[in-house]
Order: C-alpha cells, then sequence, then structure tokens
C-alpha cells in the first residue's frame, strides 16, 4: 500500500473495474465517485474506501416530468431585438434557440407573465396590443412604425443544459434527454423527498451523496446548432416559475415583472449593476433554496449518509459566503478547480467540514484524445491552483469524467502521481495554519462577499479576451501573502468602520459595471468615505476604468485620488503636459515591456502625478500622493508572475510599506515565498517548469541563494 495515502477521489466505471484498483493504489485514493452517464460498479460497493455518489435533485426521472408537465422547471427569455416597418410586427419566439431544449409556456397566464417591450420607448406594450398563436410560435404585435420590440417569455426546459453540454461535448448519440423538474412546486417537492430516501435506501453502499447541485441551474442556453449562445454562471433566469413569483409577490410586496429578471436582455449578468428589484429577488430565492436544500440534507444525515454539495450547475441560490448558507448543514462542498481564483473559491468557504477540488482536465475526450496532450494542461492547472492551495489549502482534490479515457495516457497517470504525493505533504504542513499576510486588501464592488474570487469569470476560470486583464488581478491575489477580503459600497454604507481594517481598496474593471460601481460613485457618502480612507494614510489601486461614471465634472469620479483621468471627448480643449516617465519602486522587477493586455482607454495624467509608464500619450501606469496616502493606476493587469510581483509592490508602496518588501520574499519573481509562523515552517516554490535561481529572505530580514529544479517546493524548519 501507498505510504502516502488518503484525500485524493477517482472516478470510476463498469468496464475499468480492476484499473481502478490499481489506481487507487498508485494515487492513494480514498475515495471512489460515479460520474453523469456512468453507473457504479457493484464489484466496487466493499472496496475499503468512501464512495460517493452523484444525486441529481432535478433530474434523471423522465416519467415524474412528463407526467406532472406544469412542473417541470422553467427559465425567462428574451427575443431578439426586432424593428417594426409598420404598424404590426411578428416575432417568432424560438429563433436563435435550440428546440428540443426549450418550450414556451403558454399553460400559465402569458399576459401576466410575458412581456412585449417597445425598447425604443422603453415603455411595456399593453396586453391588448399583443397576442400569440402557439399553432406557429408567433407573438404578433400592433406596432409604432420604426419602434424597436422584444418578447420576454418564459419556457419550460426540456432538456437539461448541463446534459446536453455533456451530451454535445461527449457525443453521446441518441441519448434520452433529461427533462429538469422543479423542486420548489408543492408536488414534486413532496415526490422529492420521498425519491431520495427512497435512492438512499437502494444504494446502502454509498457513503457520501454529491448533490449536483440542488435546483436551480444557471443561466445556459444553447442556439439552432446545440452551440453555446448565452452562459452566466451566476444567472438567475432559470429560477423562475409563476409559482415562485407569486410567492416572492407576497414577500416584497410589490408586482413583478419579467424586466426584474430580462434586465433588456442582459439577464442580469454579473457585469450589470444590480438593481434592487433582482437584488430582492436573490435574496428572496436564497432563503427559499436554503430551507429546501437543508430538508434534503436533513434527511441524507438521518439515513446516516454524508451531504456533499457540487459547486456548480444547480447551484444558483447556494451562493456560500453569503449569511445563511451554513444553516444548510453540508457536510462537504466540492467545485472544479480551473486555476487559483477557482481554489479560493471553494477553500474558503465556512460552513463545511472539508471541502474539495477537482483538478483538470476532466477526463473528457475533447483533451483525452489521440494526438491531446493532458500532461500539459495537468501541469498548468496544478501549478497555478498550488500558489492558491500554499495560501488556503482545499482539504481533499480529485478528478472527473471517465476513467478509461486516461488509461491510454500513462505519462498522465505518472504525473497525478505525483501532484497527489505533493498535495498530501502541502497539506499535512500547512492545514489549520493562517499563513504570514502582508497587507489587508479589500476589492470594491457592487457584489462584494457574494461574488468572492469569482469577479469577472465566466464559469472554471474561463474568461473573455476583454477582460482577463481584469480577471488577472483576482487570479494574483488568491496566491499572494495578503488578507483579502470582498466588499461592497452597500457594506460601506452599512458600516461606517469597516475600511478602517483595511490597508489597500483595489476597484477594477470597466467603467459602469458592477465591478467598478457605476452610480454608486456619485453617492457623496462613497465616495468621501473612500477619499477620507486615502486622505487618511490609506492606499487606493484602480484598474481599467476604476471610480468611472460620467457625472459632475468628471469621469473618474475619483480623479484627483488616482491622479488621472479618461479622455472621453469632453476635455479634448485641455492641453495635457504631464508625460513625463519616471522610475519608481513599483516597477523595479518589470521588464521592459510590461503586459498591461488589451485595454487601450486614453488616460492622462493630471498635475502632481507621476507617469511610470504610458505608451502613445495614454497613460499605462502611473502613481498619486493624496493626502497621506497613496494611489496607482493600471490601465490593466493580465495574470503572469511578473505581473504578480508588480501588483505586490503596488500594494506595499500604496500602503506605504516599501521597507517590508524583503521579508518571507524571493528576488526572482517566479519563484515564491510562504510562511506558517503558527506551525515554525515555510517554503520556496518554482511556478515555472524550468530551473530557477533566487535569493531568498527570510522574515527576520537574512537571506541566502538557492537553485531550483522545475517546479520544485522546498519546505524549511524556522
Amino acid at each position: 500500500m501507498n505510504q502516502q495515502k488518503g484525500r485524493v477521489t477517482i472516478p470510476t466505471d463498469l468496464d475499468v473495474i480492476p484499473q481502478t484498483l490499481e489506481l487507487m493504489e498508485e494515487w492513494g485514493a480514498d475515495a471512489i465517485r460515479d460520474c453523469d452517464g456512468t453507473d457504479f460498479p457493484k464489484e466496487l460497493c466493499d472496496v475499503d474506501a468512501k464512495i460517493y455518489s452523484t444525486y441529481y435533485t432535478t433530474r434523471k426521472d423522465n416519467q415524474w416530468a412528463l407526467e406532472n408537465p406544469e412542473e417541470i422547471q422553467q427559465v425567462y427569455v428574451m427575443t431578439p431585438f426586432y424593428t417594426a416597418d409598420g404598424d404590426v410586427l411578428k416575432i417568432h419566439l424560438m429563433k436563435g434557440l435550440y428546440p428540443d431544449m426549450l418550450t414556451p409556456n403558454s399553460r400559465d397566464d402569458i399576459r401576466r407573465w410575458w412581456e412585449v417591450v417597445d425598447r425604443t420607448t422603453g415603455e411595456v406594450v399593453p396586453v391588448e396590443k399583443w397576442s400569440y398563436s402557439e399553432e406557429d410560435g408567433d407573438v404578433t404585435i400592433q406596432t409604432e412604425a420604426f419602434h424597436e420590440y422584444t418578447v420576454s417569455f418564459l419556457a419550460y426546459i426540456m432538456w437539461d443544459p448541463v446534459h446536453m453540454y455533456n451530451a454535445v461535448t461527449n457525443d453521446w448519440q441518441g441519448v434520452e434527454h433529461q427533462i429538469t423538474f422543479d423542486v420548489r412546486q408543492p408536488k414534486t417537492h413532496d415526490y422529492t423527498m420521498k425519491r431520495l430516501r427512497k435512492f438512499i435506501e437502494d444504494h446502502p453502499y454509498v457513503n457520501v451523496l454529491r448533490f449536483t447541485t440542488f435546483f436551480h441551474q444557471f443561466t445556459l442556453l444553447f442556439d439552432e446548432m446545440a452551440r453555446e449562445k448565452y452562459v452566466d454562471w451566476y444567472g438567475y433566469s432559470a429560477s423562475v416559475s409563476p409559482y415562485i413569483l407569486e410567492q416572492f409577490e407576497k414577500e416584497v410586496g410589490y408586482k413583478f415583472r419579467p424586466e426584474f429578471i430580462i434586465d433588456q436582455g442582459y439577464y442580469n449578468n454579473q457585469y450589470r449593476v444590480p438593481t434592487k428589484e433582482f437584488q430582492d429577488f436573490q435574496a428572496f430565492q436564497r432563503r427559499e433554496v436554503r430551507r429546501i436544500a437543508k430538508e434534503m440534507v436533513d434527511i441524507t444525515h438521518e439515513c446516516g449518509k454524508e451531504a456533499m454539495m457540487f459547486l456548480g450547475d444547480h447551484w444558483i441560490g447556494t451562493e456560500p459566503f453569503l449569511e445563511g448558507f451554513e444553516e444548510i448543514g453540508l457536510d462537504a462542498i466540492v467545485g472544479s478547480v480551473g486555476n487559483g481564483s477557482t481554489l479560493r473559491l471553494i477553500s474558503d468557504i465556512k460552513g463545511v467540514k472539508y471541502t474539495e477540488g477537482r483538478l483538470l482536465p476532466y477526463f473528457f475526450p475533447d483533451v483525452f484524445h489521440e494526438g491531446g496532450d493532458p500532461v500539459k494542461e495537468a501541469k498548468i492547472n496544478w501549478v497555478t491552483a498550488r500558489r492558491a492551495i500554499l495560501r488556503k489549502p482545499i482539504d481533499r482534490i480529485g478528478y472527473g469524467g471517465y476513467l478509461k479515457l486516461a488509461l491510454d495516457f500513462p505519462e498522465f497517470i505518472d504525473y497525478v502521481k505525483s501532484v497527489t504525493d505533493e498535495f498530501r505533504t502541502l497539506y499535512d504542513n500547512i492545514k489549520g495554519c493562517v499563513p504570514y499576510c502582508v497587507k489587508k486588501v479589500a476589492v470594491l464592488n457592487c457584489w462584494g462577499k457574494m461574488r468572492a474570487w469569482g469577479n469577472h469569470m465566466v464559469h472554471h476560470a474561463l474568461y473573455q479576451k476583454e477582460n482577463y486583464f481584469y480577471a488577472g488581478v483576482v487570479e494574483a491575489l488568491s496566491g499572494a501573502p495578503f488578507d483579502v477580503k470582498f466588499i461592497s459600497f452597500q457594506d460601506i454604507l452599512d458600516d461606517a468602520k469597516l475600511l478602517d481594517d483595511i490597508d489597500v481598496i483595489i476597484n477594477v474593471g470597466d467603467a459602469d459595471t458592477a465591478h467598478t460601481g457605476g452610480e454608486w460613485w456619485v453617492n457623496p457618502e462613497i465616495s468621501a468615505a473612500v477619499r477620507k480612507f486615502v486622505y487618511n494614510g490609506g492606499g487606493f489601486i484602480g484598474i481599467g476604468e476604476p471610480t468611472a461614471h460620467q457625472a459632475n465634472g468628471h469621469f473618474f469620479q475619483l480623479a484627483n485620488v488616482l491622479g488621472v483621468e479618461e479622455e472621453t471627448g469632453f476635455t479634448l480643449g485641455y492641453d495635457k503636459y504631464n508625460w513625463e516617465s519616471h522610475e519608481h519602486f513599483i516597477t523595479e522587477d518589470s521588464s521592459d515591456e510590461i503586459d498591461f493586455g488589451e485595454n487601450l482607454k486614453s488616460i492622462y495624467a493630471l498635475e502632481g502625478a507621476k507617469i511610470l509608464v504610458q505608451k502613445g500619450k495614454r497613460v499605462r501606469l502611473a502613481v498619486n500622493e493624496f493626502g497621506k496616502g497613496r494611489a496607482v493606476y493600471m490601465c490593466g493587469l493580465p495574470y503572469s508572475f511578473e505581473n504578480s510581483r508588480m501588483l505586490y509592490r503596488s500594494i506595499l508602496w500604496s500602503s506605504h510599506d516599501e521597507e517590508h518588501l524583503y521579508k518571507w520574499f524571493s528576488s526572482n519573481y517566479n519563484v515564491e515565498v510562504h510562511a506558517y509562523v503558527e506551525n515554525g515552517k515555510y517554503c520556496v516554490v518554482n511556478n515555472t517548469y524550468e530551473p530557477q535561481e533566487t535569493t531568498v529572505y527570510r522574515g527576520d530580514g537574512s537571506s541566502f541563494e538557492l537553485k531550483m529544479e522545475a517546479n520544485e517546493i522546498i519546505w524549511y524548519e524556522m
């Protein structure tokens, strides 16, 4: 038996029974699991390991769904914009949507739950001026010529989006489309609780039920060609039904509008500054989801099993960083680890006994195919995740997918063995210990802790080209020696002393998005509180278009704090003379060509600010003194080891702490030092797959030279 064993979960299937046992031995796995589309082998039921079973609360029971069509789950959808060229316009509801996935809900009162909007005026079209033909799927509208119109409608989810995604990705042919039923509704709720008990009774060998997840799928729509059309990992638009919305109306005391969800067709995605009505709806959903989820967890515990939640799929309403999550009573959380940010998204969760991360790649044919290189993807995944593990470890790791695909890649099998062994060593050295933190840093946006570590993320660490240079900031923080918290503008209003315990505030993103705040910055309490914070000695780092909203003679509302402003055309008549570049503490480790990403904003420096980098008279990096405080502006910051070092230096400089740079520090930015003073240990880690040389500085400022092998990590006693 492997001398190091435990903290590892692997997938299995009917056709890999002996191989499963071999890999359990080789990887030191102490838990095995089934996967979507697979069955658990009876031959492994008595194995000396925990057995996880994926449990679907909302699918894999088409008979019930078809017998109770009124309790199939629903989603709000908006049609494309259409221009009327006369006084009548016909709009086909399902244009641009995969026909097998959705069916318009005309069973309920469409004149109450659907909405036709004149998008030219923003007004709702009276119900007597439109009609729906179920036969041809068209809405006919009495219109004003050359106005634009949309229809917002409820649709039944006739094919679970994740099941559809897996079927398309894995090329499952002839698979039955799994229909999602609504556990929130009375008949299905009662049936579901009995179904859960029956499942546990029929699977006595299962130790852990992995709920995938609970009730409401994040927003995921497909077009006519079965391609992803719209995805929002945080989306609430698939958590609706007349039954739910009537309950919501009773609680909040005002009438529901589809627009609260549709949001002009933006579906309240994470970039939109949330409205009060949408936040009311989210809060209502969280309370109801937690209540029923607790009911299922209580049944699981009553039957002697552990309850684990997958942080994905139908996870809407269970946001784990908000108050009340611990009331569900879950034993564990498991999620996919795409990078450091997603690792911290899991490992920072409180209120559960243990956390588990699914490392990449998934054992899917998109990676495990002839000519594929799963080892390369695994190495990248482990290096990025390891930085965050060294700051806040998950309790377990594992893999998902179809094991037989991985067996054809022996180099991958060998590499995973090295990962599992190294993980157990990391965990033994650092679990339960708060690592050394240089500063307290707060990321300020509209979402606060509700979206902790997930800012700018699509899902599973994917980013758009338009924002990877913002997401890089959060990724850098995930493995850096800072005490990081995520705060909202409302938090500042609610707690006058909130900023007293913070060293540096970071505001990052595009103008008028939820990530920078938009109109929040013209709230005098907010702008004054942050100005006061900096004036009295705090640090402020703005990246992209921080504090931006056109009002009161400014685009950057804290332009005087940042020392920079954006040219939007309104100040072209003013000459600008501050273009001299300066050497600075912040850029001492940076190369001549710093990567700031795609951001090409026209930023100029105000008098008194110092430009560190500018290109074509567009400021890329600048610093400014404001009262006793300091501010740093960057136009973008893609994730790289070099840029992580620049952010590190920016935080120290903005908080007046340059003298403590050489404390638990590496002179080579490809190498990092993590100290665990409580445990009397520290480690030096090479984050690259190349040999590195560095000077390592201990906590007392003493140093030593070190040569490191590729990806090596070395542990020392203090």
